[in-house]
């Protein structure tokens, strides 16, 4: 049957002003991570300022600010959330409260909510146009069916997620455990400035290309959060040779800007086609020299998080529109390790690698049978 959303969810408007009790049990949407139903961290340093939604727990948290970054997640106690948010409870003689956020973060809710957001840089969602929208939900009993089913599934990503952090936190631990902290005061290898380890930005040569020829175009969505390209396009390269930043197989790419950078947005550029990349102006490429520098020591280097929380301090700019400036990395003082040893650790990165490529798959093929069960 279809419904309006006003019939499916109630939309809690009480609002507070927050109090230093307020700050452990706050929620932004900064604390929610895209299609992720579970939050992990929360709270603020200082009472936050301005008006907050009050959230109870098992509420449905969504994100109305920048709807295509579907922010969307169950509050896990009572406390307050950001006002660029929704604060939504199922109306339980319609929908089934466990199949809810899994209605709501559907392909068909999502692109209807992007649809309606109205705004230029930060499109909103307003409620007298979401309540309006009209939606076609299955029986109660299937539904309730389809929530076993789907919170099944769910765990099993999610297991497959932990296993997949643990890794990729094996890798970090291992680089320090060869080659030391980068930030301590006492270094293993002789102390180097990034500039001199790599080519930061090379400028690009003239290539042997026609404006027909295809390259690969990488923009900032095609680089993830853990490390690798994704979904990379082959583009003529006569449309892409202007305005863009250009890099080759090997080069490290590094995300400059907020909030792509603290959330560990980088890759090493590999299968180009013809060996081109051209992407985001929003990225700094380092070139690994031979015999001097490994890309998979570069990439790991840049991705630790004592490393992006030394340049977030080094940020320029204001609001949405900080970045890492070029010279952070240049004069970066790093200790160089011997390429021997940065080629070792590469074989260990490889290893992992395999392993989190097998992971990554089966939290794809979750993904394609949760899509499929809420989505039909």
């Amino acid at each position: 049957m279809k419904y309006r959303f006003d019939h499916i969810a109630f939309n809690s408007t009480a609002k507070k002003s927050p109090t230093e009790a307020d700050k452990e049990h706050y929620i932004g949407l900064e604390h929610i991570d895209s299609q992720c139903l579970e939050i992990t961290r929360w709270g603020s340093e200082v009472a936050p300022i301005g008006d907050k939604l009050i959230m109870k727990k098992g509420d449905v948290l969504f994100g109305k600010r920048r709807a295509y970054q579907r922010k969307l997640a169950i509050s896990p106690f009572d406390g307050i959330f950001s006002a660029h948010g929704m604060v939504l409870r199922p109306k339980e003689d319609v929908v089934d409260k466990d199949f809810f956020p899994f209605f709501m973060s559907s392909d068909i809710f999502m692109e209807r909510a992007v649809q309606i957001s109205v705004g230029g840089l930060s499109p909103t969602i307003n409620w007298k146009d979401l309540r309006e929208q009209e939606f076609d939900l299955p029986p109660l009993e299937e539904q309730k069916v389809l929530a076993e089913k789907l919170w099944a599934a769910y765990r099993l990503k999610q297991a497959y997620k932990r296993l997949l952090v643990a890794t990729e936190e094996m890798v970090k631990s291992q680089f320090i455990e060869m080659f030391g902290n980068p930030l301590a005061s006492i270094q293993k290898y002789p102390l180097k400035k990034l500039g001199e380890c790599c080519k930061l930005n090379p400028r690009r040569p003239s290539l042997d290309l026609e404006d027909t020829d295809k390259v690969s175009f990488v923009p900032m969505p095609s680089v993830s959060e853990n490390g690798y390209l994704q979904d990379v396009i082959d583009e003529e390269y006569g449309k892409v040779k202007k305005g863009f930043t250009y890099f080759k197989n090997n080069d490290v790419l590094f995300a400059k800007i907020t909030p792509c950078m603290e959330n560990g947005k980088g890759a090493i550029a590999e299968g180009l086609t013809n060996n081109i990349g051209m992407g985001s102006t929003e990225f700094h490429v380092l070139r690994p020299i031979e015999g001097k520098s490994n890309p998979f020591w570069l990439l790991a280097l840049t991705r630790l998080p004592i490393f992006r929380e030394r340049a977030t301090k080094n940020m320029s700019g204001t609001g949405g529109q900080k970045r890492v400036p070029a010279t952070y990395l240049e004069n970066f003082m790093v200790g160089l390790p011997p390429i021997e040893e940065q080629n070792r650790f590469e074989n260990i990165f490889n290893q992992a690698d395999k392993s989190g490529f097998e992971l990554r798959k089966s939290i794809d093929a979750i993904d394609t049978v949760i899509k499929s069960l809420i989505n039909n």
